[in-house]
C-alpha cells in the first residue's frame, strides 16, 4: 500500500509513474472472487459503479483477462428482472442480511455505470461475452421500465444511496431536523425499511423518497446511449432521449444546474452539487453546456486546483473537508471530463490535468481537499485509478 507522502507530484509526461502506482493498488485490492476491492479495510465487498471503474482501469493497464472477469462478476447476484444490487456480498454470504433481507447482495441499485463498460470494451476491440452485453441491457431495461417514474417523465430513486452520493446536500430535505451526520445515517436505515419491492424482490418504488435526481437519470441515459451504441438497439436509443429530453426541462437558468423532481425541487433538490451537473453528458443544449463548463473552470464555482469540487463554492452546505459536501470525487470528475469533451475538449484537458494532480497528490485516495489534494476516505481507493485514464486526455 502506498502512503501519501510518497507521492510526489509528477510532471503528465510522467504517466509511467503513474501507471506504476495504479498498478500496484488494483493488484493489491484483487479478490479472488473476481473483483478489486475498492480498499482492502473499508471497502472489501463488490460495489456495482465502482466495478464498473474498475474495468476501465483494468482496460488502461492492458490486463483484458482481469477488465472481462470483474465486469462479468458484477452481475453475479442480478435478479431475474435485470436489477443489479449495488453491493455483491460473494466473499462473504449473510453479511448485512439484517439491513438487506438478503443474504447475497444488497436490495438496492447504483448508477448502471455498466453500459459504459460495457461499450469502452468493444470500442478497445475486446468485447465482452454476449451473456455480459444481455445482463447489461436488462439492467438498463429494468430501470427503465419496471422504476417507478415522477410525473416529469424522470426515473425515481428507491434510496439516496442509488445515487451514489450518499450524503449529497441535495438529500437535505429529506433528514428531518435538517442535515446531521449522525441523524441522515439512522434515517438512511430506516429508508430501506421502506422500499416496495416487486414480487421477485427487485427494488420499484419508495413513497418515503420519491425523489428523481438530475444526476442518477443523467448516468441512465448515458449508459443506455452507450449500450445503444455498440449494440444497435434502437429501442435503447429511443428510451435513453426520452430520459436526456425529460432531464433538460429540468434546467435552471438562475442557477446553472438542473433540478431533482419531486418532494425536493424547491429545496435541497436545486442545491448546486457536481452530481447534478452530469446531464453534460446527455444534453444536446450548448449554451448550457458552456455554462456548465465555465463554472467547472471558475475557481469561485465548481473549479480548483486539484479537481472539480464536488459542491459549489457559494453554496451555504460547501465544505472541502467533509463527505460529499466539497471534496473532489474521481469518478464525477472523470464523467465530467467526458461529458466537457462533447462541447469544449480543451477545458476537458485541462479539467483532466488538474484532477490527475490531485489524485497523485492525494496518494490515490477515495476523494481529496479541492485545493490542496489532501487526501481524505479511504486511502488508497481503486476507483482513482481513473487518473490514469485522466493522464491520457490532458
Amino acid at each position: 500500500m502506498m502512503e501519501q507522502r510518497d507521492m510526489a507530484l509528477p510532471g503528465l509526461e510522467d504517466v509511467g509513474a503513474l501507471r506504476d502506482a495504479v498498478q500496484r493498488v488494483l493488484d493489491d485490492h484483487w479478490v479472488p472472487e473476481g473483483y478489486a476491492a475498492p480498499h482492502a479495510g473499508t471497502y472489501p465487498w463488490q460495489w456495482l459503479w465502482d466495478s464498473c471503474f474498475h474495468v476501465l482501469v483494468w482496460q488502461a493497464l492492458g490486463r483484458t483477462d482481469r477488465a472481462q472477469v470483474e465486469m462479468a462478476s458484477l452481475f453475479g447476484p442480478q435478479a431475474q428482472s435485470g436489477f443489479v444490487p449495488h453491493m455483491n456480498y460473494v466473499r462473504r454470504p449473510g453479511t448485512h442480511a439484517d439491513l438487506w433481507g438478503r443474504d447475497d447482495a444488497s436490495s438496492i441499485t447504483q448508477p448502471p455505470m455498466y453500459g459504459h463498460a460495457v461499450a469502452e470494451l468493444v470500442r478497445a476491440g475486446t468485447p465482452p461475452p454476449e451473456e455480459v452485453v444481455a445482463s447489461a441491457a436488462a439492467g438498463l431495461t429494468f430501470l427503465l421500465e419496471q422504476r417507478e417514474r415522477h410525473d416529469s417523465g424522470l426515473v425515481l430513486l428507491c434510496h439516496p444511496w442509488e445515487s451514489g452520493a450518499d450524503d449529497s446536500p441535495r438529500w437535505d430535505d429529506c433528514c428531518p431536523g435538517g442535515f446531521d451526520v449522525e441523524r441522515w445515517r439512522a434515517e438512511k436505515n430506516r429508508l430501506v425499511t421502506t422500499i416496495g419491492f416487486a414480487d421477485d424482490g427487485s427494488p420499484v418504488r419508495n413513497p418515503a423518497f420519491p425523489v428523481a435526481s438530475a444526476g442518477f437519470n443523467a448516468l441512465l441515459a448515458f449508459n443506455t446511449r452507450e449500450l445503444a451504441s455498440v449494440t444497435g438497439d434502437g429501442g435503447l436509443a429511443a428510451a435513453a432521449d426520452e430520459v436526456a429530453f425529460a432531464l433538460d426541462a429540468r434546467w435552471d437558468d438562475d442557477l446553472g444546474t438542473w433540478v431533482d423532481a419531486g418532494p425536493t425541487a424547491d429545496g435541497s433538490g436545486r442545491c448546486r452539487t457536481a452530481d447534478a451537473l452530469l446531464p453534460l453528458l446527455v444534453t444536446a443544449d450548448s449554451t448550457r453546456a458552456a455554462r456548465v463548463v465555465a463554472d467547472l473552470c471558475d475557481l469561485a464555482a465548481h473549479g480548483g486546483p486539484v479537481g472539480p469540487t464536488g459542491v459549489h463554492r457559494a453554496e451555504p452546505a460547501f465544505d472541502p473537508t467533509a463527505y460529499w459536501r466539497g471534496p473532489v470525487w474521481p469518478q464525477l470528475a472523470y464523467l465530467l471530463v467526458l461529458g466537457t469533451t462533447r462541447f469544449d475538449p480543451g477545458a476537458a484537458a485541462q479539467l483532466a490535468s488538474t484532477t490527475v494532480a490531485g489524485a497523485w497528490a492525494s496518494g490515490l485516495a477515495e476523494y481529496w481537499h479541492p485545493d490542496t489534494g489532501a487526501g481524505l476516505g479511504a486511502t488508497p481507493q481503486s476507483w482513482t485509478g481513473l487518473a490514469l485514464l485522466l493522464a491520457e486526455r490532458a
